[in-house]
């Protein structure tokens, strides 16, 4: 009983909020804009953070992949923003 009301209160809610106005074209591009850092930031990321994995050995090996996804993420925010 209790899931389903509070499955049929979070369906009201998101068909409400469904209901909102459209966003404006500049409120578009921000979020757009926004995806785009993100994505960057968290690809670069990634990608360096493989990147250093293969290097060291040890505890040598986890501080140069913490190294390269710090500066992989970096370079991936500053590429995409």
């Amino acid at each position: 009983m209790r899931l389903k009301l509070i499955t049929l209160l979070l369906g009201g809610a998101g068909a409400l909020a469904a209901c909102g106005p459209a966003p404006t074209p500049q409120q578009q591009a921000a979020r757009q804009h926004e995806i785009a850092c993100l994505s960057g930031t968290i690809g670069g990321a990634l990608i360096g953070g493989v990147i250093g994995n293969q290097f060291g050995g040890g505890s040598g090996k986890t501080i140069l992949t913490a190294a390269g996804a710090a500066a992989g993420g970096l370079s991936g925010e500053r590429y995409a923003c």
